[in-house]
């Protein structure tokens, strides 16, 4: 995995609408610019750089791999007092499309992004030409936030939100991986947390957990409804949103293709961090079937 700075240079910043106003956004294209679009969604609370070591496979692919920070995360604008919200950042999205010239495209989605990613099935789904989903709270029912999730996210997460070190990071992420992940990639994750004093805007962001309850009723119906191919890729080993998840997904969503990494050792929260040969291999495939 490439240190995050360097993984920046290979992008740009653009200046795309939400509801709130107008924002900057770190974005990266790879691939041959007139390759068939696939956009790169990624989780809390990290940042588009988990995704480097499977772009360049799918880029060889002859795919135009777009990946964004979402707003308060990576290389984007990261307002301090800012009432973030997922609908904005699928706001944000759209008009990131609409800047790159892009009316259609496959979509791929972690963690946060897949919350993301639903709303953006929920509001066009015919502009999403296939869909790959990798761990993340599907269903609200099922999602199991670490401790300290829970603690960032409760009355006092503004406090220890100040406490929160690399350390602390390094040992919260080895609570959910499945498989080991060199500490220089646990340290090009945190260089994309702290910067710009991003560490202390979890509290705020952590608000995508009353989201998903919130819109249960819309986002649901949108993963479950659509009708483009379909790839569930997943970590099994994951305490968040792991195997629980797969089987209601298999129960609910029966024509998906599901891809369990189950090793050994059985993948954890990031198929793509821990596992990307097998991740990029997988994705390639199903994004190639035309």
């Amino acid at each position: 995995m490439p240190a995050n700075a360097h993984w920046a240079t290979g992008g740009s910043r653009i200046t795309v609408q939400g509801r709130t106003g107008p924002r900057t956004l770190f974005v990266r294209q790879d691939g041959p610019g007139a390759g068939p679009p696939v956009t790169l969604v990624h989780g809390f609370p990290t940042s588009s750089h988990d995704w480097s070591p499977i772009v360049p496979g799918l880029a060889a692919r002859g795919h135009r791999v777009i990946t964004f920070d979402l707003l308060g995360f990576g290389h984007s604008d990261k307002p301090r007092r800012h009432t973030y919200s997922v609908l904005e950042q699928a706001d944000l999205v759209e008009d990131a499309w609409r800047h790159l010239d892009i009316a259609d495209t496959a979509l791929v989605a972690h963690d946060y992004g897949v919350s993301v990613a639903q709303e953006l099935l929920a509001r066009g789904p015919a502009r999403i030409t296939r869909m790959a989903w990798l761990n993340g709270g599907l269903y609200p029912d099922l999602h199991r936030p670490v401790r300290v999730q829970r603690l960032l996210h409760g009355p006092l997460g503004p406090l220890l939100a100040h406490a929160v070190t690399e350390r602390g990071f390094r040992a919260t992420m080895r609570q959910v991986l499945g498989r080991p992940v060199p500490d220089t990639d646990l340290h090009a994750m945190w260089e994309g947390i702290s910067h710009d004093g991003g560490r202390l805007l979890a509290p705020r962001l952590l608000r995508y957990i009353d989201e998903r309850r919130a819109h249960e009723a819309r986002w649901v119906p949108a993963l479950e409804g659509y009708s483009g191919p379909t790839l569930f890729l997943w970590g099994p080993a994951d305490p968040i949103s792991g195997a629980h998840v797969l089987a209601r997904i298999r129960q609910r969503v029966p024509s998906a293709t599901v891809v369990e990494l189950t090793g050994p050792p059985a993948v954890g929260h990031y198929p793509q961090v821990e596992a990307p040969d097998e991740v990029a291999a997988h994705l390639g495939r199903f994004l190639d079937i035309r």
